[in-house]
C-alpha cells in the first residue's frame, strides 16, 4: 500500500481520486489549497498529485517550496495545456504533468507507473553496492543522497540528484538526451529532452559555484551528456 497525497481545491475531484485509490488499496491523504498541502507533505507521502491553479499559492509556488525537502514523484494536474506551462512544472521539480480534462484511467495508469518505478529504484539502489563515488574534490553519497565537494555540500533537487547519479555511475559513458530524459523521467512522462538540458544547465550552475575549475558533466556535441571519469579514485 502507498500512501498518496492529492492537492487541488476542485473539492469534487479530490473526493473521487480519493475513492478511486482507496479501492485500488491506497492510502490517501488530501489537501484544498497549498498551505494544507505544505503540511500534508511532510507526511511523507510516495507520491503527490498536484493542482497548478489553485487560490492564494499555486502549484509551481508549492512544489518549489517542498522539492528540496520532498524527493517523491510530482504528477501536475492543470487546464493549462501551453507547451511552456508543461516545460515549466518539469523544470521546477514536477515528474509529470497531466492536462485537465483528463481520463481517471490514464491517471491512475500513471500513477502506478511512478510508483513502480520508485520500487524499482529503491531495490536497484539497495543492491547497488557503490554507494560512495569520488571524483577530484567531489564526493557523492548515493545512500545518502549528498554531493560535496570539500567542505561544501550542494543542495539538488530530486531529478538533478537522479540525473548526476545516472551519469557519474557510468563515467565516460556517452548517453543521449532522450536516453537520459527516459531513464529519469521515463517511457511515459510528458515532455522531451529539452528537459534535461535545463536540468544540466542547473547543475553545471550550482557546480560552478564551489569548482569552477572542474567540468563534471560534458556535453558532446550531436550526442548528448557524459560523466568526465578524470579524478576519479
Amino acid at each position: 500500500m502507498s500512501k498518496i497525497l492529492v492537492i487541488d481545491d476542485e473539492e469534487q475531484l479530490v473526493m473521487l481520486l480519493k475513492d478511486t485509490l482507496e479501492e485500488n488499496g491506497h492510502e490517501v491523504l488530501t489537501a484544498f489549497d497549498g498551505i494544507e498541502g505544505i503540511e500534508k507533505a511532510r507526511m511523507a507521502p510516495d507520491i503527490i498529485i498536484l493542482d497548478v491553479m489553485m487560490p492564494n499559492m499555486d502549484g509551481f509556488e508549492l512544489c518549489k517550496k517542498i522539492r528540496d525537502e520532498i524527493a517523491c514523484p510530482i504528477i501536475f494536474l492543470s487546464a493549462k495545456a501551453s507547451e511552456t506551462d508543461r516545460i515549466q512544472g518539469l523544470n521546477i521539480g514536477g515528474d509529470d504533468y497531466i492536462v485537465k480534462p483528463f481520463g481517471l484511467n490514464e491517471l491512475m495508469a500513471k500513477i502506478e507507473a511512478h510508483l513502480r518505478r520508485e520500487k524499482r529504484a529503491q531495490y536497484i539502489n539497495a543492491k547497488n553496492k557503490r554507494e560512495e563515488l569520488f571524483f577530484g574534490k567531489a564526493f557523492i553519497d548515493l545512500r545518502q543522497r549528498t554531493f560535496r565537494v570539500g567542505d561544501c555540500y550542494i543542495e539538488f533537487t530530486k531529478r538533478e540528484f537522479d540525473l548526476i547519479e545516472f551519469l557519474a555511475l557510468h563515467p565516460g559513458q556517452i548517453f543521449s538526451r532522450e536516453q537520459i530524459y527516459e531513464r529519469i523521467w521515463g517511457y511515459d512522462a510528458e515532455g522531451d529532452y529539452l528537459t534535461v538540458n535545463e536540468h544540466v544547465k542547473k547543475i553545471r550552475a550550482k557546480l560552478s559555484k564551489v569548482d569552477k575549475d572542474t567540468e563534471y558533466i560534458s556535453t558532446v556535441w550531436g550526442i548528448g551528456y557524459k560523466w568526465n571519469r578524470r579524478g576519479v579514485l
